[in-house]
């Protein structure tokens, strides 16, 4: 039965090129690189995100409220139909971030996401997780909203696997084509050479690296992906109307 539960505080920090580069080679030092990594190129993430019409999820999550939580399908690269992908619900309350997901095959994952129906009988699909997803879909009548894709280099503690750093770049969009098998482009959140670090732990930061931070002039900033995109979707059809 496949389930991933995951309770755990998020810290997240914007990087240049050149920041990005001297503190993964003081990061090496204490932490291992994830597999998908040991080529020395990143993985692709691509993720939907689901949404009311009036994407109402996006907007309280905006408002920076104490309970907050999305929905997504998140999938490793571009899937096909033979591909295992995440339904996944995440949820944040007082800083404390919940994620729990459930493999599916993708177009189960889409049947189910669709009409909230899907045969559980399988050993990689787990009840509980699909009947929260299921009340989540229902108490919100949710829809494809934001396709959000990202390569990732990630870092685990050697020590202590509670510890995980990652640090995601060419973060891009798209408000069409909501399906994760139609590729993996989009519109650039952010700029060339930039870095959204994450620092992802359960207990207390280890002293090192609350020193490497603190040498490095590192301050924790608010950003979400889907949030940024949102903002950006908006801004372009305002400037849209305006040109009209």
């Amino acid at each position: 039965m496949a389930i991933e539960v995951f309770n755990r505080y998020e810290n997240k920090y914007m990087l240049d090129e050149i920041t990005f580069k001297r503190v993964t080679s003081e990061l090496k030092k204490y932490m291992v690189c994830d597999k998908y990594n040991e080529s020395g190129n990143p993985y692709e993430i691509a993720n939907i995100y689901y949404d009311t019409e009036e994407h109402f999820l996006i907007k309280e999550s905006l408002q920076k409220p104490k309970y907050k939580e999305k929905l997504r399908l998140r999938a490793y690269g571009v899937p096909n139909e033979e591909t295992l992908v995440y339904a996944e619900i995440k949820k944040k309350f007082n800083g404390l971030v919940n994620k729990r997901r459930t493999s599916l095959l993708l177009p189960d994952a889409y049947e189910f996401l669709e009409s909230k129906s899907v045969d559980v009988d399988k050993p990689y699909i787990n009840q509980q997780v699909i009947n929260e997803i299921d009340f989540m879909l229902n108490r919100y009548d949710l829809y494809p909203s934001m396709y959000i894709a990202y390569d990732r280099w990630a870092y685990f503690n050697r020590e202590d696997k509670d510890l995980r750093i990652s640090f995601d770049t060419n973060i891009r969009y798209r408000e069409t084509e909501l399906a994760l098998e139609a590729g993996n482009h989009g519109k650039s959140i952010l700029e060339e050479g930039h870095y959204l670090m994450e620092i992802k732990c359960s207990k207390n930061i280890p002293l090192w690296l609350s020193q490497l931070l603190t040498e490095m002039s590192l301050f924790p900033v608010s950003f979400s992906k889907y949030g940024m995109a949102y903002k950006l979707q908006m801004q372009s059809k305002y400037n849209l109307a305006l040109s009209a």
